[in-house]
């Protein structure tokens, strides 16, 4: 996953027969290979090798065919580096957007627990006062239905004081 391009030193050698090219500080794929077995030799140059697997090749044309193979990795180096870069841009990005939908949603939910409990408090409040107005009234009334029963108990014999005047009076007036 390295970012940092190196310069890679590469050199042609001809064998002692001139018969196959040595390019040494390089590797090949199978695929340049196969390239480079398909490809047709121009005319019109100057040195011919005939190479390990039998295709005609001259100096120039080998060099210029590892040249390109060399740019063509190299360019697919950097689209790879620039993409995983992007990428890496692009996850962050999305980490940090995340991060902060996290840290409102948890502010949101400590703004709504510090209301509820507010709230809550307030209610319990309201409570308390309730009970005391409650209580309050429950005294008075207790205190008048005291005075009522008092009340009418003073005229229950008041009432039957005067009952038992009235049949005394009335008896008296039949007896005479």
């Amino acid at each position: 996953m390295g970012g940092a391009s190196s310069t890679r030193r590469v050199t042609f050698e001809a064998d002692e027969n001139e018969n196959i090219t040595v390019v040494k500080g390089i590797r090949l794929s199978e695929n340049v290979i196969d390239r480079m077995k398909e490809t047709s030799p121009s005319g019109s140059k100057s040195h011919r090798y005939s190479g390990a697997y039998g295709a005609s090749v001259s100096d120039e044309e080998l060099k210029r065919r590892v040249a390109e193979e060399l740019a063509l990795e190299q360019a697919k180096k950097e689209s790879e580096n620039q993409k995983r870069l992007k990428q890496s841009k692009e996850l962050d990005r999305e980490r940090a957007l995340a991060n902060e939908q996290l840290t409102r949603a948890i502010l949101r939910e400590r703004i709504s627990s510090e209301q509820d409990r507010t709230k809550a408090k307030h209610l319990a409040r309201m409570l308390e006062e309730k009970d005391r107005v409650i209580k309050r009234q429950d005294a008075f009334y207790k205190e008048q239905l005291a005075r009522l029963e008092e009340r009418s108990s003073e005229f229950y014999k008041v009432t039957t004081e005067q009952y038992q005047k009235a049949a005394e009076e009335v008896e008296a007036k039949f007896k005479a």
